[in-house]
């Protein structure tokens, strides 16, 4: 051995504590000694904080698909649309080509105070241009967003004004919901949507709710279709609002973590509420812990497709810097002990990422009985011993296929190039001010618009450019009706919010459907 790897070994046990040193085969002995040696004898000069987080990731890239690494700017980026709320200036947008254009300002909100309106075109903030100059969307929002107090100064050109108008916009905290749409949709049924489950989506679900018994609410069509998860604590408290005191919601198990139990308290407001749970294959986490809820304890009817097949809890670690690391360290399993996870290679996340695919070709997704399932995942619930299956994910009662032929692949890509998005960004632009002289509520507005023939023939026209057309006329025609409903229902989210969005687009979905006639069939029983 030469004198410098002496020297060599010689500092970096000089940097050791004497307990480390004599472990002499720990691996966390071998990883420092790395990163030093790197640090004090690489032919180059390396960033040692990348060095570091490289070193992570390797490390939880080699577990579970859900263990990750995220340095302190995606953290807050990861944790604020659950936290509720963010600072900002209180606008709605998108950007048409390169320039960000106001779809709606928050109400109340500091924009909509100092008079921007839904139409105006952001161009600089505090004397930054950010049109024209290829921006990515993430550092406009960047640009925009700031502590709450602060002042930015933006200017703006609105259509039929000359020259750019300037307003300075303090900014405010901005509430972000969670639920997205609340409505009768039939006599005595409710309609509640959760997007994701946050701090504060059970006051919003209570809010929703109260409303809705108001209205003569009997039955709750309760849709956590994509809803893609969120906070344990937020999907526990929705599950209590229809249990009984004691019954079990869900419990946690980990090699480390002893087993954590959550169940009802007993003062649900929902006890005497039907309720029918919508989920499908991108329904996840939280989502799951509701639905196998409410699915076990015989409480409600469970209406779509196999959820995603989230059940791994992972702990947050909290690192000096701001970034953070979620580590896996529990199961969750469903009150008759279904674990929620579905099957995963450790270090195989392609393998993971490509389920869903598997589950199209296999046929799954259209059709029910290409899932077999094993005795041994074979469970019973708690009340009525009705079978139910683990294996991932939850099984619905009532399986609904996904209607390919709705989705035609036409329309699959027109909207993967962004065509119809874009076409209508421009067709609202130009129109939203005579549309909302013309239509002065939503229920006006429902019953007599029909999307434009031009706005159809120019996605039409746009598509053949990009060399996308229909395979034949059936496909063609198949698929022209449900591009005209999804533009009806982004002018009503425009005009209104997403509350009538969801009332235009749920006409169409198969699976709200199913559980309207279901809801129905059981009140004409009881009759």
């Amino acid at each position: 051995m030469s004198k410098y790897i002496y020297l060599l070994l010689f500092h970096l046990f000089a940097f050791l504590p004497v307990s480390a040193q004599q472990k002499n085969d720990s691996p966390l002995r071998k990883l420092h000694f790395a990163e030093i040696a790197i640090a004090s004898y690489y032919v180059d000069s390396v960033n040692e904080q990348k060095l570091v987080e490289d070193a992570i990731k390797g490390m939880l890239e080699k577990l579970d698909p859900h263990s990750t690494y995220t340095d302190a700017k995606e953290t807050k980026a990861m944790t604020e649309p659950l936290q509720g709320d963010f600072e900002g200036i209180g606008v709605q947008f998108n950007m048409m080509e390169d320039t960000l254009v106001v779809v709606q300002t928050i109400v109340n909100g500091p924009s909509q105070k100092v008079g921007i309106m839904p139409g105006d075109r952001i161009i600089s903030v505090d004397g930054l241009a950010i049109a024209g100059v290829k921006m990515p969307r993430i550092d406009i929002m960047k640009q925009l967003r700031g502590k709450k107090g602060t002042k930015v100064k933006l200017g703006i050109i609105r259509r039929g004004v000359k020259g750019m108008l300037y307003f300075v916009v303090t900014r405010a905290k901005i509430p972000i919901h969670t639920v997205n749409a609340s409505y009768m949709i039939r006599p005595n049924v409710g309609y509640i949507q959760i997007e994701s489950f946050g701090q504060k989506t059970h006051d919003e679900f209570i809010a929703a709710a109260d409303s809705l018994k108001k209205k003569g609410m009997k039955t709750l069509i309760l849709d956590l279709q994509d809803n893609g998860g969120g906070y344990l604590q937020s999907a526990v408290q929705i599950s209590n609002e229809f249990l009984k005191a004691n019954d079990m919601i869900v419990y946690t198990e980990g090699r480390r973590v002893s087993r954590q139990e959550y169940k009802a308290i007993g003062n649900g407001q929902l006890q005497d509420i039907k309720v029918y749970v919508l989920v499908n294959e991108f329904s996840a986490s939280a989502a799951e812990i509701v639905t196998g809820a409410i699915q076990d304890n015989d409480r409600g009817v469970v209406v779509g497709r196999r959820t995603f097949g989230k059940g791994l809890v992972q702990r947050p670690l909290d690192l000096p810097d701001g970034s953070m690391i979620r580590l896996t360290i529990a199961h969750y399993y469903t009150p008759s002990g279904r674990c929620i996870q579905k099957p995963y290679k450790k270090g195989d996340l392609k393998d993971y990422e490509m389920d869903l695919e598997k589950r199209f070709k296999h046929g799954e997704l259209t059709n029910p009985d290409s899932i077999q399932f094993s005795d041994s995942l074979k469970y019973h619930t708690i009340r009525q011993h009705r079978v139910v299956y683990g294996g991932g994910g939850i099984m619905p009662d009532y399986f609904v296929p996904l209607d390919t032929a709705k989705f035609t692949r036409y329309h699959r890509r027109l909207a993967a190039k962004s065509i119809i998005i874009n076409a209508y960004i421009k067709y609202a632009d130009i129109h939203r001010k005579a549309l909302k002289a013309q239509y002065s509520s939503f229920d006006a507005f429902n019953n007599s618009y029909v999307t434009p023939q031009s706005l159809l023939d120019e996605i039409v026209a746009e598509g053949k450019k990009e060399k996308i057309e229909a395979k034949d006329d059936a496909e063609f025609k198949a698929t022209l009706p449900h591009i005209a409903l999804q533009l009806k229902a982004l002018t009503a989210r425009d005009l209104w919010d997403m509350n009538e969005y969801f009332r235009v687009w749920n006409v169409q979905s198969a699976i709200v459907n199913k559980a309207i006639d279901l809801a129905t069939d059981n009140m004409e029983r009881k009759r």
